[in-house]
């Protein structure tokens, strides 16, 4: 199931206004922790499975959830 992940953003550098969907499933894949995103402009689909990197301090977060799931 496909989330909007916050509000649209206006970027004026494109004159467009973006949104974006994601299922909030982070992935691996064997080198980084992504989420797949879709990216809108404007209502179109511009970007259809976007990776966009999860930060390290998320990374370190869900580290240490697991972790503590593991104790």
């Amino acid at each position: 199931m496909l989330t909007q992940t916050g509000n649209s953003i206006l970027r004026g550098e494109l004159g467009v206004e973006e949104t974006i969907e994601s299922d909030n499933i982070v992935r691996w894949d064997g080198d980084r922790l992504y989420v797949e995103q879709d990216v809108f402009h404007n209502g179109q689909l511009v970007h259809r499975k976007y990776r966009r990197t999860v930060t390290e301090p998320v990374a370190q977060a869900l580290w240490a959830i697991i972790n503590r799931s593991k104790q």
